[in-house]
């Protein structure tokens, strides 16, 4: 037995009834991804537990932002305005690419390994989903590492701005869910993928200076053009369908039927928080979003991930989504001091500090979860039995 119990006896309950209820009409997944994908788990020994795959690919990615990160901090290597800063070595493109294509791959059949090996469970699209939480600030993080900041590219505060778009379309799928009891499966989540790895390889082969242009007429760079195309995807191809699909199920009487107040509850959390740290980088005395970007990144991404976490597990064992998540109030406590004193430095130790405490709650959390539906489902994280063909 653990010694503390993350999910509660109702949560545990709620898994045992639960079935797996998703929806993709997009195009790009269904008429390309899905084919490749049915190819590629072929080649998947039977006795390679689906999670296994799962953790593997966020672990590619994982290693490309730690990558990056060591030879990149600030986002000064593929600057041309400050020759201070060295270049990336080519071959972290290439890497990138590979990673980002494998990792999108077993992403995509981890599940189809799951029905083949006669191994789905509940436990499994948690790991699934509760993973791709955490990678959601990866993706743009890594393709304005391209670009860099100053000429031709885009600032690190517009970067945040993007990967707190990208990590409320996340939620809001699974706040659909949570209203709805199906899963609507986003359009721009293969596109992005298959794009991201295109950007990684054309780097490779033309360098970073590549993308230094503007297109005619226009005038935006490659850059702005990129995050452009991150709202657009927001605002075009998310947003207007998931709540037109949150309406039609209370229209139709196909959904939970929540009251407004109820159905709202699960999006509070992720509220707050990125109201917390949009309002912590505003006033902030010493920018420290242009003084710490990928720290500030890595702390929402994770307190994100947390908090999205648990509305997965709400969501999924039909159980009441908590209001506001416990790992909040050391972030307010921190974001009142700023408001109240003008700190300096000391914003870098508080933001370290609240970077080392979300990491280790919600690493600590992920692995308890884990502990508990293993033993309540008497299965294996990274194992499965025998399968007999």
């Amino acid at each position: 037995m653990a010694v503390f119990a993350y999910l509660s006896s109702a949560v545990l309950s709620g898994f045992d009834k639960y079935k797996y209820s998703a929806i993709d009409t997009s195009p790009v997944s269904n008429y390309i991804c899905h084919p490749f994908w049915n190819v590629c788990v072929k080649f998947v020994p039977l006795w390679v537990a689906p999670n296994l795959l799962t953790f593997s690919g966020f672990l590619l990615l994982l290693l490309s932002f730690a990558v990056m990160t060591y030879y990149d901090p600030h986002f000064y290597a593929s600057c041309r305005d400050h020759p201070d800063h060295p270049p990336i070595p080519n071959w972290v493109w290439l890497m990138g690419a590979i990673n980002n294509f494998m990792s999108h791959t077993l992403d995509g059949i981890d599940g189809k390994q799951a029905r083949r090996t006669k191994s789905s469970s509940p436990l499994g699209e948690l790991f699934d989903h509760g993973l791709d939480s955490w990678a959601t600030l990866f993706l743009p993080v890594a393709v304005f590492c391209i670009f860099g900041r100053g000429e031709h590219g885009v600032d690190v505060y517009r970067v945040f701005l993007c990967v707190v778009g990208i990590q409320f379309c996340f939620v809001i799928s699974h706040w659909e869910k949570y209203n709805t009891g199906v899963l609507f499966l986003p359009w721009g989540y293969d596109i992005g993928q298959i794009a991201m790895t295109l950007v990684y390889l054309i780097t490779y082969c033309g360098g970073y200076e590549i993308w230094k242009f503007r297109f005619p007429v226009v005038g935006f760079s490659p850059a702005e053009v990129f995050e452009i195309s991150l709202y657009f995807g927001m605002l075009g191809l998310t947003f207007p369908f998931t709540f037109h699909n949150v309406y039609k199920a209370y229209k139709n009487k196909t959904g939970k039927m929540l009251s407004f107040p109820e159905a709202m509850r699960p999006l509070v959390s992720t509220l707050v928080l990125l109201s917390l740290m949009i309002h912590w980088s505003l006033i902030s005395s010493i920018n420290i979003v242009q003084a710490q970007p990928r720290l500030y990144y890595w702390t929402v991404g994770t307190a994100f991930s947390h908090i999205a976490c648990h509305l997965i597990i709400a969501q999924m064992s039909s159980t009441r989504c908590e209001l506001v998540n416990q790992s909040l109030l050391p972030l307010f406590t921190i974001v009142a001091m700023i408001q109240f004193m003008s700190l300096g430095d000391t914003e870098i130790y508080l933001l370290w500090a609240y970077c080392i405490y979300i990491t280790i709650k919600h690493i600590l959390f992920g692995i308890g979860v884990v502990k508990e539906m293993c033993e309540h489902f008497n299965i294996q994280a990274f194992s499965i039995p025998k399968v007999s063909v």
